[in-house]
């Protein structure tokens, strides 16, 4: 299995952090927040590569990231021919991109590059592999105004299969949220094509996902320990009050 780390986007919401630098290279106590999801890729066997996906504008900054990080696995960075917001691919399109450039015919684990969770993703492998289909981890905030407007929200049944997605919605019918990990099937990735040839949102990849689910079996795994997504100054404020915490008990 291969992995895809997406960190091709802008950030604007975190300026004047993000101006120069890219979020996934943020420090979260002293430490680049991807980083925390390489180390949770370092020591899974199926993980043969990872493919990291980011645009013109920060490629200078992940080479001399990656010029200076050290891994037992191989990473290729790819370049994205984008410098603004006006330009970017999106996460579906850029991920469109890095499966046809690299001729990628097998199932993908893909992670958002602002994702920071103690998940231990041997288990969502494990996951897939007993469903045999595309399957999401997913995180419940327990509270829906805390979802409303901003996460892509699913309903799941008694066997974890996906019933319902919708991507941010303003009236979500559920607390429990995508975290941007998948592991796609290469059946399902195949649909990426037909999926923006219908004119859909390029963007998030929770609109896929919404699209999918209807077309396809999807399943949820709720991880129920330490998850951030670092998309304004409040949460990563948070994350790094948790993480300093964290280390110092350690």
């Amino acid at each position: 299995m291969k992995t895809i780390l997406l960190a091709g986007g802008y950030a604007k919401r975190l300026w004047p952090l993000t101006k120069d630098c890219p979020k996934s290279l943020l420090p979260i106590a002293g430490k680049p927040i991807i980083e925390y999801i390489l180390d949770r890729i370092e020591h899974i066997d199926e993980i043969e590569e990872t493919f990291l996906s980011t645009n013109l504008k920060f490629a200078t900054n992940f080479k001399e990231w990656l010029d200076n990080y050290e891994s037992n696995k191989e990473i290729k960075l790819v370049i994205e021919e984008t410098r603004g917001e006006e330009e970017k691919l999106g996460s579906i399109g850029a991920l469109n991109f890095l499966i046809d450039h690299f001729g990628l015919k097998e199932d993908l684990l893909i992670i958002g590059g602002d994702n920071l969770f103690d998940f231990n993703l041997k288990e969502l492998i494990d996951f897939h592999r007993k469903k045999k289909k595309t399957v999401l981890l997913l995180y419940d905030m327990k509270d829906k105004k805390r979802v409303k407007g901003k996460y892509g929200v699913l309903e799941i049944d008694s066997d974890f299969k996906i019933i319902n997605s919708e991507e941010k919605p303003e009236e979500p019918k559920s607390t429990l949220i995508s975290t941007a990990c998948y592991i796609f099937t290469k059946g399902d990735l195949v649909r990426i094509k037909d999926y923006l040839a219908a004119g859909n949102n390029p963007d998030a990849l929770g609109f896929f996902v919404s699209w999918l689910c209807k077309r396809s079996d999807l399943y949820g795994l709720i991880h129920r320990g330490l998850w951030f997504d670092i998309g304004s100054f409040d949460d990563y404020e948070r994350a790094n009050a948790i993480y300093r915490k964290k280390f110092k008990k350690e």
